[in-house]
């Protein structure tokens, strides 16, 4: 299908490189004990341990927020925040958190589903040995990228006219992100890494207000479905077996203890044989158990009831 370049795309939330300050300046330092009770807050909230290290990252931040509270003060703004309640803390989570991304981010991962996993699975579905169905995840899928690129690659790779169905849960933690995620319109410039048969196939050129924009093709935004799922949770709503997880750049974010923790709950959620895609500075040592063998770097397949286990490499300091 090639779309017709004069389709309409709707507007995109213009979002804002800094706050709109009330009366206050951001402020510039924050003492011992209340960047402590923000560490323990923000840890509990969303599992994301904040070193001391990355002290001036919330003053940054977090400290924009402040001021737009009209707010002197982090202390008062804790105070502030805990009356507001489960709102706030969203917001404050969604000033904290990176949503760097790009479409086929870590081209090798790509370059194995198309190259590997997917012609295997095309050979077992003919020979009556799976259903032609793929459901998979994109835990922490920022503003779509991710999702979006891995729909292009299972649409094209694996056709509904042969009969296969492919289901696409994207999630994050930031409400705004889901939001713009949502929208499935960007940056013309950021599509360049996409192959040119996709682009053709799969996005619409904005015209007119939308100039200098692509937005996804209803045929591909029909794949995904959003949601808000927080990964430090006690569990997680996604009912479906999954073929694919992609939890790319999250787990280093963790403590040891929340890492493993997450990692055994998306265990859960995987198929024997399904697939687990990290970042390429995370691995799985110390935190997988017995649940993971090495199918590629930084990427591991859910083993199978009595299948043995191959030694996963130390973690990677970078």
């Amino acid at each position: 299908m090639t779309p017709a370049a004069g389709s309409p795309m709707p507007k995109v939330p213009e979002v804002s490189a800094s706050s709109r300050f009330g009366n206050s300046e951001p402020p510039r330092t924050i003492g011992d004990a209340e960047f402590a009770r923000f560490q323990a807050w923000i840890e509990r909230e969303s599992g994301i341990f904040l070193p001391d290290s990355k002290r001036t990252l919330l003053i940054r931040r977090l400290g924009r927020r402040v001021a737009e509270l009209g707010l002197d003060s982090f202390a008062a703004y804790y105070r502030r925040a805990r009356e507001l309640g489960e709102s706030e803390t969203i917001v404050m989570i969604d000033c904290l958190c990176t949503h760097e991304t790009a479409f086929f981010r870590e081209a090798k991962q790509f370059e194995l589903l198309a190259t590997r996993i997917l012609p295997a699975w095309k050979a077992e579905a003919e020979a009556g040995d799976r259903p032609r169905r793929v459901n998979a995840w994109s835990a922490a899928c920022s503003t779509g990228e991710e999702p979006f690129s891995l729909a292009m690659m299972l649409a094209a790779n694996l056709p509904a006219e042969e009969g296969w169905r492919i289901e696409i849960l994207a999630s994050d933690l930031s409400t705004r992100i889901l939001a713009l995620a949502r929208e499935a319109v960007w940056p013309a410039e950021r599509a360049a890494a996409i192959p040119e048969s996709y682009r053709k196939r799969f996005l619409l050129r904005g015209r007119n207000l939308q100039e200098g924009k692509v937005k996804a093709a209803p045929e591909l935004s029909a794949l995904v479905r959003f949601e808000r799922i927080n990964l430090a949770a006690a569990s997680y709503p996604v009912e479906t077996a999954l073929d694919l997880i992609f939890c790319r750049n999250v787990l280093i974010y963790f403590d040891p203890p929340t890492r493993k923790g997450v990692i055994a709950r998306l265990a859960r959620h995987l198929k024997p044989g399904g697939l687990l895609f990290l970042g390429h500075a995370e691995n799985l040592a110390g935190a997988a158990g017995p649940d993971f063998r090495p199918e590629a770097p930084n990427v591991y397949r859910r083993t199978s009831p009595g299948e043995p286990v191959t030694a996963l490499r130390p973690p990677v300091v970078r």
